[in-house]
């Protein structure tokens, strides 16, 4: 938390208290971006009364219910602090409404304790807050003894009862922090391992974030985010979210390459694109890549691809990067054959810059997760070189001598002739860039023309 948010908010007189994952962050000597407070003894009418000459003021509703408020504030430094806002709600508890297991509400109260507020949180090591006025930790609950443990435990018994997206966020801290659930809450991730597939998609995959980070995106982009997978699996929780999972558990593949079953393979691929620092794209890739091949029928890319596209829809990740997503899954099978500059230059042509180092870095993370020689590294590493000692060459449409309006200038019409006349000049250029010029591309040209 930056020390000027703080200042602002002290300033405002209002006792309040940072909460959740910023005390947690804080204690561990890591950044973090939330900006959440806590405020006893302020009603929503008293926040915003608080907040209004500050900047604009944003009802905070959590399941169609008001909680608090939102604040951007008026002053652009604070703003490009904390570019999401900052958030302020009086404390809130838990109470039942009935017997059954989602019989219950969440009450906001002015007049509770910052301990009650503690209590309807998921995991002990975010049930913290720091009081700003004074700096005391409040930690009813042993979150930083369980932090300084690397132990996950939750507050209550029925805390993923409640929510099950508790369970994918438990998973996301194991992953992030290398956290060990204690044995009563692995029972209770066991036990309620189902529920994870009532949660809408929305909360998991990222349809409420426009770059896709919900929580398993998270929990990819992690530390560790094969261990925590591992225990997904072992718990019930990977197939209850992902169906498309059940085939790969324990599939023997049968080959001295591939010397691990396809889930073991699936986790290593994903730890080791996490461990070469690559994009979300490449870790979903690497979640989804040979799904496909318990039914393959040959073409184990190609069912991927479609068991990708479907999950991630399920899970309302963006279309982009679910599209991006899916080509990856569709192309990552390329063979590492012959691959010198011409090879590089038509890599580049068929999947374009961004695509083409992703599958690289795909290759690269696939190769790890099997029984293979140096050789076949350093001929991804060698491909990886050529794509950026080629990249400068034409091989995109815009890189041609001449477009459209050139051919049409010579006598073709607008429509599909043109533009299968343009990609085989491309496909020429790619082969040999020195006929990139306008002459030879017009001479070419001129001889297809019917």
């Amino acid at each position: 938390m930056d020390p000027r948010i703080e200042d602002f908010v002290r300033g405002l007189h209002l006792d309040a208290y940072l909460v959740g994952g910023a005390v947690r962050d804080e204690l561990l000597g890591r950044e973090s971006n939330d900006a959440d407070f806590v405020v006893p003894g302020v009603d929503y009418e008293g926040l915003h009364a608080a907040l209004e000459p500050y900047g604009k003021v944003e009802e905070l509703e959590v399941a169609g219910r008001r909680v608090g408020a939102r604040l951007h504030p008026r002053d652009a430094k604070l703003r490009h602090l904390a570019p999401a806002g900052i958030e302020f709600a009086p404390p809130r508890a838990e109470r039942s409404t009935g017997p059954g297991r989602h019989d219950f509400e969440i009450v906001a109260d002015p007049e509770l304790s910052i301990e009650d507020d503690m209590g309807r949180r998921d995991f002990t090591v975010n049930a913290m807050a720091r009081r700003l006025e004074t700096g005391e930790l409040v930690d009813p609950f042993g979150g930083a003894q369980d932090l300084k443990s690397g132990v996950l435990r939750t507050v209550r018994p029925r805390s993923f009862a409640e929510d099950p997206l508790r369970l994918v966020r438990g998973l996301r801290l194991v992953s992030q922090l290398g956290l060990e659930p204690d044995a009563e809450t692995l029972q209770q991730m066991r036990d309620e391992a189902s529920s994870v597939a009532l949660i809408s998609g929305e909360r998991v995959g990222g349809g409420l974030h426009a770059d896709g980070m919900g929580e398993l995106s998270k929990l990819l982009l992690g530390r560790e985010p094969a261990r925590a997978l591992r225990l997904a699996r072992d718990t019930g929780v990977l197939t209850a979210l992902l169906p498309e999972f059940e085939q790969a558990i324990g599939f023997e593949q049968d080959s001295e390459r591939q010397h691990l079953t396809l889930d073991e393979h699936i986790f290593e691929v994903v730890q080791a694109a996490a461990d070469a620092g690559a994009p979300l794209a490449v870790r979903l890739a690497a979640l989804f890549h040979d799904l496909g091949k318990p039914q393959a029928n040959g073409k184990h890319a190609e069912r991927g691809a479609k068991l990708a596209g479907a999950a991630m829809r399920r899970l309302r990740y963006p279309t982009r990067l679910r599209t991006y997503v899916t080509r990856l899954v569709q192309a990552h099978a390329f063979p590492l054959d012959g691959v010198d500059e011409l090879f590089a230059r038509r890599f580049l042509r068929e999947h374009g810059d961004e695509l083409a180092f992703d599958l690289v870095s795909h290759k690269e993370a696939d190769l790890r997760g099997k029984k293979i020689s140096e050789e076949e590294l350093a001929a991804a590493a060698r491909l990886r070189a050529l794509l950026e000692q080629e990249r400068s060459q034409p091989h995109r449409l815009a890189d041609l001598a001449v477009d459209g309006s050139d051919l049409i200038g010579l006598g073709f019409a607008e429509g599909p002739v043109l533009g299968r006349t343009l990609d085989s000049l491309l496909d020429a250029v790619v082969d040999e860039p020195a006929l990139n010029t306008r002459d030879q591309l017009l001479a070419r040209a001129r001889t297809q023309l019917t």
